[in-house]
């Protein structure tokens, strides 16, 4: 039987503010454990919570960038479970009237675009963190995290493989970083994923059984986990068995998922109206003031790119996959604007390899996007060959002759030769030196004037124009 794999993703991003949710208590990494948690956090009788204005503040921007709707107003509720970093017996979230509601996120699969609906995003707090690896026979319990503003972003199972679960997960971490609502670092637990995946037969229309994979942080887990927990339903129901509802763990170093604990429903959180928080109003005009202030969005620099500078939806999505890589490729292409396409394979390719190679972020690179078009220019107007130019760039990200492209093309001799009858000279030299090669060609052997070419190369020590070479030889070859 032919299987379709059905994924939904519920993914957790850390709001960028400087306290937590309902308490003035700070949210920076990396404190001693409890140094962070303040009454409110702790839930001592009689404390009560206050809203951050921040936190919400994030959750329109989010609700603009997707083109979903704000609800006003919007409900916070009380979600029971027992767990023992969470010191209430309750989480602060949100159910019946989630402040977004709706949207979408446009993945890019290749030079495919699809639609991943989204079905809510609510705010909620963060529990705290349990500790076992320092502890004998024990746990620890560390309130840091407790209250810290979180945004839970639920899409609808519109995934039909690993593939395109990441490929919304990077989207949708590269859209909360790109309006600055979430620094997508994953290491420190601020974009967290939750995949739900179950499987059908192919055609059916009906949902199989589903399980939960929890707290997955990074793409590469995610990919792993949804790959092992399909095969895994897939093989029960191929042996006649049924998939059990349940929440499961991603054991990196297995590469298998585990069972954690049965799967609740909502019933099971007893959901209902918090009575210390009021329903939050939104005033129309508040979020028009925001949407002024979110920036150019990435799907419209992809299409922007596109019909601007004819490159692919591929370049378009590669290059928008950071706001810093972005903002690299428009204050190069300004400086260029009719060498677009030389300037997105330049910074697809020897800028983000050397960036990956040396673990560094764009805004960081050695290379300024000012120093990049000039060089891009060089190689436009025929100084030098493409190949020279990487020899410059690697002047170039060293820090050598204080970023001076021309400079360094003069001390090392990389410019082209372009003079016509230099050329010539060394053409004649070559066929000349050549006769059975020449004779080659004349009798239909295509591979024989490829061999000429790479002679008058060798003999002009690559500096001659390739294009040059190969129009003059063709010429000359015909007369």
């Amino acid at each position: 039987m032919q299987w379709e794999i059905v994924i939904g993703l519920e993914v957790h991003a850390q709001l960028s503010t400087q306290s937590k949710i309902f308490s003035g208590a700070s949210i920076a990494y990396g404190a001693m454990p409890n140094t962070q948690a303040c009454l409110v956090d702790l839930a001592l009788p009689g404390v009560l919570p206050v809203l951050n204005r921040g936190a919400v503040e994030r959750a329109i921007k989010f609700g603009l960038a997707i083109g979903a709707k704000i609800n006003s107003p919007s409900i916070f509720a009380r979600k029971n479970y027992f767990y023992p970093d969470l010191p209430k017996g309750y989480q602060i979230s949100q159910y019946e009237l989630p402040i977004v509601e709706g949207g979408d996120i446009r993945i890019q699969m290749g030079e495919t675009e699809k639609q991943i609906r989204l079905t809510r995003a609510h705010l909620e707090e963060d529990a705290g963190k349990s500790l076992h690896e320092d502890f004998h026979s024990m746990s620890g319990i560390d309130l840091n995290r407790a209250g810290t503003p979180l945004l839970e972003i639920v899409s609808e199972p519109d995934m039909r493989s690993s593939t395109e679960a990441v490929a919304y997960a990077k989207t949708l971490h590269s859209l909360v970083r790109w309006i600055g609502i979430c620094d997508g670092n994953m290491q420190e637990g601020s974009f967290r994923c939750d995949a739900n995946v179950s499987v059908r037969p192919r055609g059916s229309e009906t949902l199989g059984t589903r399980c939960e994979i929890k707290n997955l942080n990074s793409f590469r887990f995610l990919e792993k986990a949804i790959e092992f927990e399909a095969e895994r339903q897939i093989e029960i129901l191929e042996d006649g068995g049924c998939v059990r509802q349940e929440t499961r763990l991603f054991d990196a170093n297995k590469g298998e998922t585990r069972t954690m604990r049965s799967k609740e429903d909502a019933n099971d959180y007893r959901y209902f109206p918090d009575p210390d928080l009021l329903p939050v109003e939104i005033a129309s005009d508040w979020i028009a003031q925001l949407q002024k202030t979110l920036p150019e969005l990435p799907q419209t620099r992809r299409a922007r790119y596109v019909s601007e500078f004819g490159l692919s939806a591929y370049d378009a999505s590669v290059l928008t996959g950071s706001r810093e890589l972005s903002d690299y490729f428009e204050a190069t292409v300004k400086l260029l604007p009719a060498q677009a396409k030389l300037c997105a394979n330049w910074i697809m390719g020897e800028i983000s390899a050397r960036l990956n190679k040396t673990d560094m972020d764009v805004v960081a690179c050695p290379v300024a996007p000012e120093t990049l078009a000039v060089l891009l220019s060089r190689i436009d107007d025929g100084t030098i060959s493409g190949k020279a130019a990487k020899t410059v760039f690697d002047s170039l990200w060293q820090g050598e002759m204080e970023q001076q492209v021309d400079a360094i093309i003069d001390a090392k001799g990389l410019k082209q030769i372009t003079d016509d009858s230099a050329i010539e000279q060394q053409i004649d030299d070559v066929l000349a030196a050549n006769t059975q090669l020449v004779t080659d060609f004349r009798s239909g052997k295509e591979k024989a004037f490829n061999a000429l070419v790479g002679q008058v190369m060798k003999a002009t020590k690559g500096k001659a124009n390739p294009a040059q070479v190969n129009a003059m030889l063709k010429k000359r070859l015909s007369d």
